[in-house]
C-alpha cells in the first residue's frame, strides 16, 4: 500500500514506517514545515521515499493520512485530488483540544467521507468530531530496550520550547520539582533554562539531544518526571517506560490509563510527587523495580506490533 503523510511528528512517524507499506513524504527543495523530507534525526527504513509536489501528482496513492488542517488544501493541490472524495483519507490527530475544550469542534467534524484516528481514548472523548467517523490507535514505541542504570542521582525531563509553552509543559513546576532533585531538561529550547527561570545553575540544566543520545542520556537518569499539565500523551512518557525507568507524572490526561500502579506515582498533589522523586533518587532498588514494572506495562500496552495491527486493520477498512 502506498500511504502519503507529511513529515510532522518524527517519534510517531518513526513507528508508523516500521509497517510493511511504502510511505511517501513530501519534500520541498527549502525542506520547511510542509516539505521536511525523510527524517535527519530518526532511525527510518528504506521504504520512506521523499518525492517533490511535482512528483506526487504523477504517483499512485492509495491513502492519505493528514495531521493538519492546511493539508486538505496542499494535498488538493499538490495531488490535483480531493481528500476523501477521490483518494480515501484518514485524519490523525495527535493533539488534545484546546480552548473551550468541552465544546472544541474538530477541524475535520462532520466529514463523513473522512475517518479521524485519535491516538488516545481521552482526545476522542474531548474532541467534538460530529458526523465524521472516529476511531482510536493508542501509541505504539519502537523499544529502544531496558537501557537503564539511574547511575545519576538526577531527574529527567523532556519537553521542547518549554519556555514558550510556560504552564501547558509543566515549566513552571520546574523550580519547585528541582529542590527534590537537579534537573536535566532536555529537548528544544531548552538552553539557559534554568537562568530564565531564576533556578540555581546547579539545580537545573537544559540539553539538546538526537533521539538516540537522548535514550542513552534517559537512561542514566534515576527518574523520570513528567510535569506537563496539557498534552495528548507524551511518547517521552512511553519511551521513558520502554528504557525501564520509574516515572512521577501529573494525573491529566491520558496519563492515568498509561502509568498504571507500581509503574510510578501519579498524581495531582504536588507535594506527593515531590517526595516521589525524592524517593526514587534516595532509593536505587525501589526505582530499579519500578521502572521493571514500567517496561512491563509500557510494551504490553504500547508495543509496536499492536499500533502496527491496528494500523493495518484501519487502512484495509478506509481503502475497501
Amino acid at each position: 500500500m502506498r500511504i502519503l503523510l507529511w513529515h510532522v511528528h518524527g517519534s510517531w512517524t518513526t513507528a508508523f514506517v516500521q509497517g510493511p507499506h511504502t510511505y511517501l513524504v513530501p519534500v520541498t527543495e527549502d525542506r520547511g514545515p510542509d516539505g521536511l523530507g525523510r527524517a535527519a534525526t530518526f532511525d527510518w527504513p528504506a521504504s520512506v521515499i521523499e518525492l517533490t509536489p511535482e512528483q506526487l501528482r504523477e504517483t499512485g496513492i492509495d491513502v492519505l493520512v493528514l495531521q493538519r488542517p492546511h493539508e486538505f488544501e496542499l494535498a488538493r493541490q499538490w495531488l490535483g485530488r480531493v481528500p476523501g472524495r477521490d483518494v480515501p483519507t484518514v485524519y490523525l490527530e495527535h493533539n488534545a483540544p484546546g480552548g473551550p475544550v468541552p465544546d472544541t469542534r474538530h477541524p475535520a467534524a462532520d466529514r463523513p467521507d473522512l475517518t479521524i484516528v485519535h491516538v488516545t481514548h481521552f482526545n476522542r472523548l474531548l474532541w467534538d468530531c460530529g458526523t465524521t467517523p472516529a476511531t482510536v490507535i493508542e501509541h505504539g514505541i519502537v523499544d529502544p530496550g531496558p537501557l537503564w542504570t539511574g547511575r545519576l542521582e538526577r531527574a529527567a525531563v523532556v519537553v521542547n520550547e518549554p519556555l514558550r509553552r510556560g504552564r501547558t509543559t509543566g515549566t513552571d513546576l520546574l523550580g519547585y520539582f528541582s529542590e527534590a532533585a537537579p534537573l536535566d531538561v532536555f529537548g528544544m529550547g531548552t538552553e539557559h533554562l534554568a537562568e530564565r527561570l531564576g533556578i540555581p545553575a546547579g539545580r537545573c540544566r537544559g540539553e539538546e539531544l538526537t533521539q538516540s543520545r537522548l535514550h542513552r542520556a534517559l537512561a542514566e537518569r534515576r527518574v523520570y518526571l513528567h510535569p506537563v499539565r496539557w498534552t495528548s500523551l507524551g511518547l517521552s512518557l512511553l519511551e521513558a517506560m520502554h528504557l525501564g525507568m520509574p516515572v512521577v507524572a501529573l494525573a491529566t490526561t491520558e496519563v492515568t490509563e498509561a502509568v498504571p500502579a507500581g509503574a510510578g506515582v501519579v498524581s495531582n498533589r504536588l507535594d506527593v510527587l515531590h517526595d516521589a522523586v525524592r524517593g526514587f533518587i534516595a532509593d536505587p532498588g525501589t526505582a530499579r523495580e519500578t521502572g521493571r514494572a514500567a517496561r512491563a506495562a509500557a510494551l504490553a500496552r504500547y508495543g509496536l506490533p499492536r499500533f502496527l495491527d491496528d494500523w493495518d486493520r484501519l487502512l484495509k477498512e478506509v481503502t475497501g
